[in-house]
């Protein structure tokens, strides 16, 4: 068995300058990675019989407007039969505009991922690639924008629902 300490060391030995240590919080440790190899990272995870993170707890975009490579997904995983916890960051490149950021999914390797990157595609309009059912989770289909985007307006944008929110393209 791995020593938590050591996990990192593991992970990053075996891939080398694709996941990097991005240090610890409280309660669990963190590596970053780039989003061509975070489905292969995700694999290696789950399936490495010293590792066994076996749970996707949680999945959720970032905002980090207005910097470059302003979206991030970041992954929360667990090994129930170790008691290991890791968080796993994804920074995206930026679209060109007029487009929306895109990542390839992990629903191959965590079913229950399908959920939350619909939850997030949802509220960030982060696009996962691969993904079996990508639509809207909470908002309806005809809802204009991302409204976990820190550039979208706080009242909403103004329509036959809303008529005080603000006009689209109105907010920087």
């Amino acid at each position: 068995m791995v020593e938590a300490a050591d996990f990192c060391d593991q992970i990053i030995k075996h891939f080398g300058s694709r996941v990097h240590y991005g240090g610890a919080g409280i309660d669990m440790h963190c590596l970053k990675v780039n989003p061509d190899y975070v489905v292969d990272l995700c694999h290696y995870l789950k399936n490495d019989p010293t590792l066994k993170f076996n749970f996707l707890s949680d999945l959720c975009g970032v905002d980090h407007h207005p910097d470059n490579r302003r979206f991030e997904v970041v992954y929360h995983l667990y090994s129930i039969p170790l008691r290991y916890r890791l968080r796993v960051k994804c920074r995206l490149d930026d679209p060109q505009k007029g487009q929306q950021p895109h990542i390839p999914t992990v629903t191959g390797v965590w079913r229950t991922a399908n959920w939350h990157e619909r939850e997030t595609f949802d509220m960030y309009g982060i696009i996962f690639d691969g993904h079996p059912n990508l639509k809207r989770i909470y908002m309806w289909d005809e809802f204009e924008g991302y409204p976990m985007c820190k550039d979208f307006p706080t009242k909403g944008y103004n329509d036959a629902y809303n008529p005080y929110g603000e006009e689209p393209g109105s907010i920087n």
